[in-house]
């Protein structure tokens, strides 16, 4: 099976092994390359709604994968019983869906050895939760796709400390990396909120000059990130 790229790099954080459960599966993709991959030897596709279960249903039969791979219609990990899978994939939702799930399903999760994260939205808070629930991001990677950007991350249980707010907002270890994806979304983003600052000046209201107040605070961040891309002098 060939993935889109950014389920490829979802896929490719997956560590090795014995059950993986792949929450929102919608068409089954993750858990069918992982198994044909070897790197996983069953998985459960996971959803709430019973469409996205139907075509994943669909593509596991044509894959030849029905003895490997169930479907299970559940609300985040309402239906993942306690030791079943190791890996946990939650991609693909907003964020604060996403720590909805992880919330709601902490007692299970429990016993899982490694989340694989792909927020949409909030990406920040949701590595904050992460921190503040002792969970520990231990790698991340970011993909661009048909314009836009996926952030990612490898999480296990564990305390981790306190970030900065730069690194809460692009990720500690892309910018530990020097990740050239995240570096051209800064660069995208500077321009965005330079030509937004830029519009702005043309109009004095109060309203106004709050929002050149958040513009700022976003360029600083911004500029804060693209620190870690200078390389060291001498």
């Amino acid at each position: 099976m060939q993935l889109s790229k950014r389920l490829s790099a979802i896929a490719s954080m997956v560590e090795e092994r014995e059950c993986l459960a792949d929450v929102g599966t919608d068409h089954g993709y993750i858990p069918i390359f992982l198994v044909e991959q070897g790197k996983i030897a069953r998985a459960i596709a996971m959803d709430i709604n019973e469409g996205p279960l139907k075509r994943a249903r669909e593509h596991i039969l044509e894959h030849g994968l029905e003895d490997r791979i169930c479907t299970r219609q559940s609300n985040g990990v309402a239906q993942l019983r306690e030791g079943e899978a190791q890996s946990v994939v939650i991609a693909g939702m907003g964020g604060l869906l996403t720590m909805q799930i992880l919330s709601e399903g902490r007692e299970v999760l429990k016993s899982v050895k490694e989340l694989i994260l792909q927020p949409q939205s909030e990406i920040g808070l949701v590595r904050r939760f992460l921190q503040e629930q002792e969970y520990q991001i231990v790698d991340e990677n970011m993909v661009e796709e048909d314009g836009k950007y996926y952030p990612m991350m490898r999480v296990l249980h564990g305390k981790m400390d306190a970030w900065t707010d730069t690194e809460y907002l692009y990720g500690r270890y892309l910018l530990l990396k020097k990740d050239p994806t995240l570096l051209a979304f800064l660069e995208r983003e500077e321009q965005t909120y330079d030509g937004v600052m830029e519009r702005l000046r043309e109009n004095e209201s109060l309203k106004t000059q709050r929002r050149r107040e958040e513009i700022h605070a976003k360029l600083l961040l911004i500029g804060e990130a693209k620190k870690a891309y200078v390389r060291e002098q001498g």
